[in-house]
């Protein structure tokens, strides 16, 4: 069964996108913790991230590092936080999320909602930091 990730991957559900190649897709969450928080996926539809050929994860993490740069930059956050929980979507995926103090990465708090222009604003800045 496909999950939502792989119907966004073919483009059968839109999503604010930040990087993309041949095998990654990093885009904004649509109920981040925090503005700017982003997911970086493999195309390839893998429930748990360690099932992942080992140089896809590793090359998964290195979009990760260079996205969460860019998030950083783009959100002047004091970090960003990562997170692998594999729980809520069965498609490996690593949430990049801009932190200013602990409580801001706590996933039980409520989800923030923001408008498709603020997404876009966002989205635009950080892509501008690649």
């Amino acid at each position: 069964m496909e999950t939502i990730f792989t119907k966004i991957i073919k483009g059968e559900i839109p999503a604010y996108k930040i990087a993309e190649d041949e095998r990654f897709l990093s885009f904004l969450d649509v109920s981040p913790l925090q503005k700017g928080h982003t997911l970086v996926i493999p195309k390839v539809q893998t429930d748990y991230i360690f099932d992942l050929d080992d140089s896809l994860l590793a090359d998964m993490w290195i979009l990760a590092k260079k996205v969460a740069g860019a998030v950083k930059k783009a959100t002047d956050c004091k970090r960003v936080g990562v997170a692998v929980i594999g729980l809520e979507v069965p498609h490996a995926h690593i949430h990049l999320i801009p932190i200013n103090e602990m409580n801001d990465m706590n996933f039980a708090q409520p989800k923030k909602k923001f408008s498709s222009e603020d997404m876009e604003a966002i989205a635009t800045k950080i892509r501008a930091q690649l």
